[in-house]
């Protein structure tokens, strides 16, 4: 059976995968929050796992760093 993981939990492995992923492409925060028009602090909550993303921003961040968005789940 596999392990349910609380809310918090998965906002912050969503955004631990984003952050591999941008620094993968070695994109700063700046420079992905500009392709996907989204201010630096926000994406920087986003990959803390203190916001909940909604699905749309994570497709355009997905369509930036030339990844299937299921690469965060």
């Amino acid at each position: 059976m596999k392990k349910k993981l609380r809310d918090n939990e998965f906002l912050k492995k969503v955004g631990s995968k984003v952050r591999k992923h941008r620094k993968a492409r070695k994109l700063s925060l700046q420079e992905l929050g500009n392709a996907i028009g989204m201010n630096i602090s926000n994406l920087s909550f986003l990959e803390r796992g203190k916001t909940n993303p909604h699905l749309l921003t994570l497709k355009a961040i997905a369509d930036v760093l030339d990844v299937d968005v299921t690469e965060f789940f």
